[in-house]
């Protein structure tokens, strides 16, 4: 079955139940991969484990403009699918390697001449510093093969193909995990690199699961005057989730500049706590990916009925999943952070923290998911504004906030900005589905 009779005719809940399963395995081997990898870091020091937080937002800055730019790529050829437009998703398929690369190299430039500036202000440890440029300069600057497999997987996922990316995903996370013992440690006779060799480990997994996709994957590049115009289509659909995957980098950067006031303990677990959610959000992510090239389609497509259905599914789903998180937070918070430190004061903090931040996965399931639909329909700017309020509006100034009050109120930030950013996002759901206006469907297909 092709793109356009799955997205376009198959029941909406049978083509969630085919297509989110291969992303849920995908995720939750990386998953599994972010929380083995900061096990062998936490083994190997504390150091290694405060600089991995402290790394982190610069790799969901990464992994933002990758994903980001692969899901402008799978949105537009999903709409031109939606109207037989074949041969010109094909062509926008072909825009998609060329991007990747050039995004690559600039942010690999601009990572390894500011590492050492953005360790210096995340940290005054001088040990910290040191390990944060070893592993961010080589996870950053060779990173290449996270943009490359990031834009063939959203093309693959564009034509109805999930099994391919899941393949690649699970190579990857494999290699990645076998070869962190060996290259942290100095097993079987490699050599010892410590965090160095975690993150070689990465690269290396990055670099299995790109060669796996890469064949079915990569498209030729269409003519060079045709370049543009896809170009201006792909950033406009793709910006919105580049943005709200680019603002978690920033404000998890302030988050962790406020909680460097308090220790750095209270860094290490607002790590620990973002390996974690990542393992417990795979349900949400999973159903993110699955919905917008369902959407996008259906939504050129003109039926609206079946977008609806879609988002009433995932977020159904999501929730009841989530909830299961929201159980594990509230109670077994310290045999999940024992799993990494054993440091008494991430546990006392660790201990306190998660409970109160697991409040907020139920209302983070909609406050996530309502960018989502509103990118997939080409409603760009709410999209962006839903991001902007939650991120930029509520989190940093919030925590900073709640923080003057006292490192346990910091922690309320969490509930309180998923569930005013779920109020906002359901109040403009409503309006747009209330709207008589016509659909943007030229501004998301784009004039050739």
């Amino acid at each position: 079955m092709d793109g356009s009779e799955l997205y376009g005719k198959e029941k909406v809940s049978k083509i969630l139940i085919k297509t989110a399963p291969p992303v849920m395995v995908a995720q939750l081997i990386q998953a599994l991969y972010n929380i083995v990898d900061s096990f062998f870091v936490g083994k190997n020091g504390e150091d290694g484990l405060t600089a991995l937080s402290i790394v982190y937002p610069l790799q969901l800055l990464m992994i933002a403009l990758a994903v980001g730019s692969g899901v402008g790529v799978n949105t537009v050829m999903a709409a031109r699918l939606g109207v037989g437009r074949k041969k010109e998703s094909d062509e926008c398929a072909g825009v998609g390697t060329p991007i990747a690369f050039g995004i690559w190299l600039v942010f690999a430039i601009l990572c390894f001449l500011l590492m050492p500036a953005y360790a210096r202000v995340s940290t005054d440890s001088s040990s910290v510093i040191n390990e944060v440029i070893i592993y961010g300069r080589i996870v950053c600057v060779f990173s290449v093969f996270l943009f490359l497999e990031s834009v063939w997987t959203k093309i693959l996922q564009a034509r109805g193909d999930m099994k391919t990316p899941m393949t690649a995903q699970i190579i990857g996370a494999i290699i990645n995990i076998a070869l962190d013992p060996l290259l942290i440690f100095g097993w079987g006779g490699f050599p010892k690199m410590g965090i160095a060799g975690a993150a070689v480990a990465t690269v290396l997994g990055q670099m299995a699961a790109a060669l796996v996709v890469m064949k079915k994957g990569y498209c030729k590049p269409p003519e060079r005057r045709k370049f543009t115009p896809y170009i201006k289509q792909i950033f406009k659909m793709g910006t919105p989730n580049i943005l709200m995957q680019s603002a978690y980098t920033f404000y998890i950067f302030g988050l962790n500049l406020i909680l460097s006031t308090f220790s750095d303990a209270a860094v290490t677990v607002l790590g620990l706590y973002y390996k974690w959610q990542t393992f417990f959000f795979i349900p949400l992510g999973a159903m993110q990916t699955c919905i917008v090239p369902i959407i996008s389609f259906n939504y050129a497509a003109g039926d609206m009925s079946r977008c609806k259905k879609t988002m009433n599914a995932s977020i159904i789903f999501g929730a009841v999943l989530m909830f299961l998180g929201t159980l594990c937070f509230a109670f077994i918070p310290v045999p999940m952070l024992k799993l990494f430190s054993s440091d008494n004061e991430v546990l006392r903090i660790g201990a306190h923290a998660f409970p109160i931040i697991g409040l907020s996965f139920a209302p983070m399931v909609t406050s996530l998911t309502f960018p989502v639909f509103f990118q997939a329909v080409g409603s760009s700017f709410k999209s962006s504004a839903l991001t902007v309020f939650r991120t930029v509006i509520l989190f940093v100034p919030l925590g900073y906030l709640l923080s003057r009050f006292g490192l346990g109120y910091f922690w309320l930030t969490y509930p309180i900005t998923d569930s005013l950013s779920s109020l906002l996002g359901l109040v403009l759901y409503i309006a747009f589905l209330k709207s008589k206006r016509k659909t943007q469907i030229e501004e998301m297909l784009g004039k050739h």
